[in-house]
């Protein structure tokens, strides 16, 4: 008997090009199946693409290195014979009378014919849509079955002009496809399209009778301590008879581990006629004072595990399906302060700071492993929304997930965008897709798909288009408000009075998310459709923080620079990829920089815009000698970048702006251009300073004016706390130093508190470091730490590169600790350069980063008392023992020998693998790695923990490594 639920087919894949096999459908899957990998069957990647798996078995070139993909056929020029593949696996499953099998794709680009046993099943067009096969009379038992799929490529692959530019020739719109594959300003082509099974592959086996897309809602009432779960399913009854049921819906949530309490427990009673599909509407669920889900930032991400099953007499458990879901409701309207769109979660405002999505890899090799680097990654960064763009992906459940987890909300677009879809060179077609009904049944079918996960906030018809009109209209009717869910006058107490005999919320399609009709309407942008997005490269930095600098409330994309550090581009491109930009200094003195092919194939966006009279800013710390200066200089340029852009938002939060997001957090190939992580995801200095900037609460200088503002997204009043300034030379002085009167913050406010006149004073040198804390009179304790490196006006940073040879003493205390596969080293890091000018509030105030668990702790940093006695010192680590299991290794102390004082700047830490055979040149980084902190800076007599956490693979020997601008030669610590 085959046990009830879902079994993933992803392993044992095979696959070969259609034209290369000679045999039918038929035949490969009765008489004539391929036993395994041969000279014209290859391992296959399933979920993925054609190209994916030629990749994989080292057919062609990896696309994503150096020039490779220049050497890859493209589609325009192959024909879609070439990438038209055949994909092969096997499965046994044994069945018992009454038990029903499908075969599920959940997603394929772009249509296939499927063959099963020697039985033929045409796929239909769309890249978005699922795919269910009722396969149970075709099934054997006493043997495996033999499965084969041939994939076709998009109908409208295109050709990829001379002159490249945004969507190629635009062909790709024609098709229901995403629209990135020909190209765009930050990926080369994809040659095959993206032709492939990229999404889960699965069996399910039932019963009589089936569940499908179950849909939740939660409406609140009573200023959210009332709370009613609405819950519609869809049922199948696939036998001949009537069918007696009993369903079941079950409520619970994790109480500690794996121990689970179940809240609620509902049970009906209802018979289903032979072969019917209905709907069925369960009775609403009450609870009271329900734990609620938060975006990252402001509460936790509570998630209840609803679980529905139903039995049918004479058979027994027919069917389940679980899911997840958090109690939360999300409003937006458009703001009449600002004129930008404002988001509320559970009725509070929420300053949105996130980033532009396309999607995780560029060849769709997509995994929850990676999905859950990617994810926790905008978390750590404290951002709390990502958009989905609309050239890219409507996203994976896999990525829901993960966002429900970190609480992360996604504004998720359809696949519309203005280059593909009515403007570009060549002009595109302003229609969209060829068939506006396989696009609406793949939008229906994707809202079915998306609609339960809470980080779900927000539908949106396209990027910088909005779909045809009669799409958009039907878009607008599918994504209609239920009334609960609509911007009453009315208070939420008086609400389900109003309406006692609506439909139940489940009812609909979806019903309780707002539906904007493009990326630049309706509160976004100018609100119009005009292109006031942007812009997208190198600032000032003091621009970000300008009045003028932008002129409407909510910018959906500001982009900049991202090139990654040096190590990233010696893995991803041959030597003559290695070269730095020349700089060509202008008639009117800004330097333009011309790049090495490779790096102009990979879009690497300059460091200067001399027609926006932005000088080259990593020529302000001094021209760079090679590779690792240039890079090491670029993460200073990119920290202070994005460090400023998201503190100029913030420094107008409410008054200006609703939100902003960042063009774009990642790329999806090894790009050179916006992004906080590289594609094989190591961290710029550029996610540090978004991290730092976009904390809860928040102390930061104003780039413009000077002045000290403290930021408060948080919905408590901070009281009792102050603001602690000073100023350090580059001798190690502290010449400015000042202390704020005890200070009241509003909630979700920002207010200036004071100037910081150091620049003023006569004796100011050309480069210094400030130092900002806020913190809690009481006990010292460390709401907020911010350092900056700044310049006399109209000065530059050359001062910084004769202060690398500087020797400042660290002392580091680490600990490894184990727990399975995953390793988590915790670092204190100690300045212990003499400090010539010492000062009370420093003494007292030690910065110790926790870790993050999904909370929203106004305290983010704790103090923690001197520990400058062995004692005190042994103490730290105790505490954190106490949180991780008994195996662990013991305590390691390394002293990094100087004897100047001062700052030890921009220290960075890296995993790597310590390998005996290690090849010249590998790449020995152990990646991902999350950091609590990195690219950091410690003043005299400070010190600062870190955590590092990493996935261990077997065989691999891990060493943690500290580098710093003092330190370049690297210290390892264990």
């Amino acid at each position: 008997m085959a046990e009830i639920g879902k079994v993933v087919l992803d392993k044992g894949w095979l696959a070969a090009r259609s034209t290369d096999i000679e045999l039918t459908g038929v035949q490969l899957t009765t008489t004539n199946p391929p036993s395994g990998p041969d000279s014209t069957w290859m391992e296959a990647v399933v979920p993925g693409t054609v190209l994916a798996t030629l990749v994989k078995n080292k057919v062609v070139p990896d696309p994503f290195y150096g020039l490779g993909n220049e050497a890859i056929i493209d589609i325009a020029d192959s024909g879609r014979e070439h990438y038209t593949f055949w994909f092969f696996t096997t499965f046994e499953c044994n069945l018992l009378n009454n038990q029903h099998i499908d075969l599920n794709f959940r997603a394929i680009n772009y249509s296939a014919e499927v063959y099963l046993n020697g039985h033929k099943k045409i796929l239909p067009k769309g890249m978005f849509r699922r795919h269910s096969i009722d396969v149970t009379s075709i099934l054997l038992h006493d043997r495996p079955n033999l499965l084969a799929v041939l994939v076709h490529p998009p109908d409208h692959p295109g050709r990829i002009p001379p002159q490249g530019g945004q969507g190629g020739d635009h062909e790709i719109g024609k098709d229901v496809a995403a629209q990135y594959v020909e190209g765009w300003d930050w990926i080369a082509p994809i040659r095959d399209r993206n032709t492939g099974i990229w999404d889960e592959v699965s069996i399910s086996v039932t019963g009589p009778v089936k569940i499908v897309d179950p849909h939740l809602v939660s409406s609140f009432f009573d200023n959210y301590k009332r709370v009613y779960l609405h819950t519609t399913i869809e049922l199948v009854n696939k036998s001949a008879i009537v069918a007696e049921c009993f369903l079941n819906i079950q409520v619970a949530t994790e109480v500690e581990g794996n121990t689970c309490l179940v809240e609620h427990l509902q049970t009906q009673n209802l018979s289903l006629p032979a072969g019917a599909h209905v709907h069925y509407t369960f009775s609403e669920i009450f609870f009271y004072k329900p734990k609620l889900w938060w975006p990252n930032g402001m509460g936790k991400q509570y998630l209840y595990n609803v679980e529905i099953t139903i039995e049918v007499k004479g058979f027994g458990e027919s069917d389940l399906w679980s899911q997840p879901f958090g109690f939360r409701k999300i409003e937006n309207h458009i703001d009449s302060a600002t004129g930008g769109r404002l988001f509320k979660v559970n009725g509070e405002p929420i300053f949105i700071r996130g980033g532009n999505w396309i999607l995780s890899d560029g060849l769709l090799r997509l995994s929850k492993k990676r999905y859950q680097a990617d994810i926790k990654f905008h978390a750590d960064m404290n951002f709390n929304m990502i958009r989905c763009w609309g050239g890219g992906l409507a996203e994976r459940p896999d990525f829901y997930h993960y966002c429900d987890m970190y609480g992360i909300l996604v504004w998720q677009e359809f696949w519309i965008t203005g280059d593909v879809d009515g403007r570009g060179d060549p002009i595109s077609n302003p229609d969209g897709p060829l068939d506006h009904d396989l696009f609406l049944l793949c939008a229906r079918d994707t809202i079915k798909l998306l609609r339960n996960h809470p980080s779900l906030a927000l539908w949106v018809g396209g990027n910088e288009q909005v779909p045809p009109e009669d799409v958009n209209s039907a878009l607008k009717t599918y994504l209609k408000l239920h009334p609960y869910f609509e911007n009453l006058n009315s208070d939420d107490i008086s609400k389900r009075e109003l309406f006692p005999v609506l439909k139940d919320p489940s009812q609909y399609l979806d019903g309780t998310r707002v539906y904007v009709q493009g990326s630049l309407w309706d509160g976004f942008a100018d609100g119009k459709g005009d292109f006031t997005d942007g812009p997208y490269e190198i600032q000032n930095p003091e621009d970000f923080f300008k009045e003028d600098y932008y002129e409407y409330g909510f910018n959906p994309e500001v982009g900049s620079v991202g090139m990654p550090v040096a190590a990233t581009i010696r893995a991803t491109m041959p030597p003559e990829g290695w070269d730095i930009p020349l700089f060509i200094k202008l008639p009117d003195g800004y330097v333009q920089e011309a790049a090495n092919p490779i790096w102009e194939y990979h879009k690497y966006i300059p460091y200067s815009k001399p027609e926006k009279k932005v000088h080259d800013q990593i020529l302000l710390y001094g021209t760079p000698k090679d590779l690792d200066d240039f890079c090491l200089k670029a993460q200073l340029v990119n920290y202070i970048q994005y460090r400023a852009l998201l503190e100029g938002w913030t420094s107008r939060m409410w008054s200006k702006y609703t939100g902003v997001l960042i063009w774009k957090t990642q790329n999806p190939w090894t790009g050179l251009r916006g992004q906080f992580y590289d594609h094989l995801h190591d961290q710029t200095a550029g996610f540090y300073g978004c991290r730092c900037a976009a904390e809860p609460i928040h102390v930061q200088l104003n780039l413009a004016t000077y002045y000290i503002e403290v930021v408060n997204t948080t919905s408590g009043e901070l009281s009792n706390v102050a603001i602690e300034a000073s100023v350090w030379n580059l001798e190690g002085m502290c010449p400015y130093y000042e202390v704020s009167e005890k200070l009241t913050v509003p909630s979700k406010r920002t207010v200036p508190i004071f100037e910081m006149k150091y620049p003023k004073s006569k004796n100011a040198k050309p480069v210094y470091f400030l130092l900002l804390k806020l913190y809690n009179i009481s006990d010292y304790g460390i709401l907020s730490r911010n350092l900056y490196w700044l310049h006399l006006p109209g000065g530059d940073y050359k001062l910084l590169e004769p202060y690398r040879n500087k020797e400042v003493p660290l002392k580091i205390t680490s600990q490894a600790l184990i727990r399975g596969s995953t390793c988590e080293v915790q670092v204190r890091v100690v300045n212990t350069s003499k400090k010539p000018d010492s000062r009370s509030l420093l003494d007292k105030n030690i910065l110790t980063k926790s870790s993050r668990t999904g909370d929203c702790d106004t305290t983010l940093l704790e103090p923690v008392p001197s520990a400058n006695e062995k004692k005190q010192e042994m103490s730290l680590f105790q505490k954190i023992q106490r949180n991780f299991a008994k195996e662990r290794s013991s305590l390691k102390v390394t002293a990094i020998g100087g004897t100047e004082y001062g700052v030890a700047f921009f220290l960075h830490f890296s995993v790597h693998d310590s390998k005996k055979d290690k090849k010249e040149g590998e790449d020995t980084r152990i990646l991902p790695v999350h950091y609590s902190d990195n690219y950091f800076s410690l003043v005299p007599g400070e010190e600062m923990s870190i955590t590092i956490s990493f996935e261990i693979l077997p065989g691999v020997n891990p060493h943690v490594t500290l580098h710093g601008w003092n330190y370049q030669g690297g210290h390892t610590l264990l």
